[in-house]
């Protein structure tokens, strides 16, 4: 999924979706429990105002909001639309997103963990410079994970992998994908290690728990891991796949997706996750929140803490935009 919603359509689908609850509302008699308005409801309610990016995507613009495959002739844009700073946003993990997407270093005693990779055009400057800058060094970088096969996420992988002997670990599915690939910009990634469900990966005093969580893709994997805040350990919820754009009509995919968010939201709240990740800035604010830490207090409480009800809040949206889309497959005209 390689495009934004502008500013100006965004402010449009909100308040179609305002309206659209607040019509819902004044009906006189309830709609039934697996509506479309009744998920739409319950998914505006659970988005609250954190997770409207999430919201507009996945509830009310599943279709025609951009793809993020891999290959294939494309135009490279301008470095000022794109490019951020890196940050240092907890003690072992370090930003080296865009402004659209997300890249994150998880330093650990034996080498660092580098989760998602962006488009190969952004990986000289956002990860290879962004490491520089931070003081790290991009040979330490020993795991290159995955979170799904798109172009936005896995461009880099190839060069980490070639460049610096990262292991690089996917879903099969994906990996399978990936393969089948004629022209992957940066190259493809040589076949190394297939993500399973409740796979460790474990490095130095770092472990990754990597959960199963096909929707988005067929080899979509999330992560929970263990962060550090002033010294304080915190438990990071990172969802590997949002949009349903490339599922929107396959009531069987969407099925799957609404089954493994929510188990993701299980395991999440098991873990005590109090941080939510994802690879797309719009949907968690990243590349804002690094920057709110350059200007953090001593005692405020980090920009990235929500607690596990906001952990589940925002994996309810998920949940109940892909519950909506099948109530409108049953029912085309709703």
């Amino acid at each position: 999924m390689n495009s934004k919603v502008g500013r100006n359509q965004f402010g449009r689908v909100l308040g179609v979706l305002a309206g659209l609850c607040l019509a819902s509302a004044t009906v006189q008699s309830a709609s039934a429990p697996d509506s479309v308005d009744e998920h739409l409801r319950a998914a505006k309610k659970a988005a609250g105002l954190d997770f409207q990016g999430v919201l507009v995507r996945t509830c009310i613009a599943p279709e025609g909001t951009g793809g993020g495959g891999g290959g294939g002739a494309r135009v490279i844009p301008d470095r000022a639309t794109w490019y951020a700073e890196p940050a240092k946003v907890f003690d072992n993990l370090y930003f080296l997103g865009t402004k659209e997407h997300s890249a994150w270093a998880l330093t650990t005693s034996a080498g660092i963990i580098l989760i998602d990779t962006l488009y190969n055009y952004t990986i000289e400057d956002e990860i290879i410079g962004g490491l520089k800058k931070m003081g790290l060094d991009p040979a330490n970088v020993k795991y290159v994970l995955i979170s799904h096969g798109h172009g936005d996420h896995d461009e880099g992988a190839a060069l980490m992998q070639q460049r610096y002997g990262a292991r690089v670990v996917m879903g099969g599915p994906d990996w399978d994908g990936v393969e089948k690939q004629e022209n992957m910009p940066g190259g493809k990634p040589k076949r190394d290690i297939v993500a399973t469900d409740g796979q460790k990966i474990t490095l130095g005093d770092a472990t990754v728990t990597l959960v199963s969580t096909p929707g988005h893709t067929p080899g979509t994997t999330s992560f929970l891991f263990t962060v550090k805040d002033n010294g304080v350990p915190m438990t990071v919820a990172y969802s590997g796949g949002t949009a349903l754009q490339l599922i929107y009509k396959d009531q069987q995919k969407l099925t799957t997706y609404v089954d493994t968010q929510d188990k993701f939201a299980r395991m999440a709240m098991a873990a005590g996750a109090n941080i939510l990740m994802t690879n797309h800035t719009e949907f968690d604010n990243a590349s804002i929140r690094a920057r709110i830490m350059a200007v953090r207090k001593p005692g405020e409480t980090h920009p990235y803490v929500i607690g596990t009800e906001g952990v589940t809040r925002y994996l309810t949206v998920m949940s109940e935009c892909a519950k909506a889309q099948i109530a409108r497959l049953k029912t085309p005209n709703s």
